[in-house]
């Protein structure tokens, strides 16, 4: 990986797109070393600019990634700007594809030649995560985009789930309404069974054992049901059986940790 520029003289900064662990609130830290190269790491170290998904959060990853690879500005002196809360409760882009927020003014140091880094809470940003919006200005602007290679907890999980992984799709969050939820459950089950595409959706922690009973209690017994969570941690765990076979076997998953669901057939 090549040094960042920060010369003034030389155009824009680059804007990095720089993993973070998949340990954020989860009880136990996983050694940075063991899931995200060296490479990653001593790019992140060099950089002095940050726009991120949350400030705290950030800090606290510079200072783990200050224990192995030093930073070339204390943690103090680290200019790091939070995406406006309009980006992260409504999404990245309005209803007609505009970005929620002043890019100029947040890649303004990238527009001076020093190179960014965009950082979320946990895995790759802009993937399933607030930041897209930031990777688009940024190309709009004529400032190079360098993702940088970590976990991305998506990826990992259809990988392990045994579903189908030529032809999928990420749909976010299902509903929170319960008939809802349900309609949304039957829609993408069809979908999966239709398509052969696999469908792969997240919630929120603490509403995870609501949404996988909604998921046994409404899926076909024949649809393959994933479930992956605290993955890259000691504690990992990735399923993959029929609904008929859950049915028999009932689990709840942990309201504490996050959770990659997928189905198929």
């Amino acid at each position: 990986m090549s040094a960042p520029d920060t010369s003034p003289d030389a155009g824009p900064g680059r804007l990095y797109l720089v993993p973070a662990p998949l340990d954020f609130g989860c009880d136990s830290q996983v050694p940075l070393p063991d899931i995200l190269p060296a490479s990653t790491l001593q790019t992140a170290a060099r950089l002095r600019h940050w726009v991120c998904e949350n400030a705290k959060s950030t800090r606290a990853y510079l200072k783990r990634i200050d224990a192995l690879h030093g930073l070339a500005t204390p943690l103090q002196q680290q200019q790091i700007t939070e995406l406006p809360r309009a980006v992260q409760k409504k999404g990245d882009h309005d209803a007609q594809g505009a970005a929620r927020l002043d890019a100029p003014a947040l890649l303004a140091a990238a527009l001076a030649g020093q190179d960014m880094g965009l950082v979320s809470e946990a895995g790759m940003p802009a993937v399933a995560d607030p930041g897209s919006s930031v990777v688009r200005a940024a190309h709009e602007l004529g400032i190079r985009v360098l993702p940088l290679v970590g976990p991305v907890s998506l990826l990992l999980a259809l990988a392990a789930s045994g579903l189908n992984g030529q032809s999928f799709a990420f749909v976010g969050y299902l509903p929170q309404d319960g008939q809802e939820r349900i309609r949304r459950i039957k829609e993408l089950e069809g979908i999966a069974l239709k398509t052969g595409q696999t469908q792969i959706f997240i919630e929120t922690p603490y509403r995870n054992s609501a949404l996988w009973q909604a998921l046994v209690q409404q899926l076909q017994a024949h649809t393959r049901l994933a479930l992956a969570s605290a993955l890259t941690l000691p504690q990992a765990q990735v399923r993959s059986q029929l609904v008929r076979q859950w049915r028999q076997q009932p689990v709840a998953p942990d309201d504490h940790t996050p959770v990659v669901f997928a189905l198929g057939r």
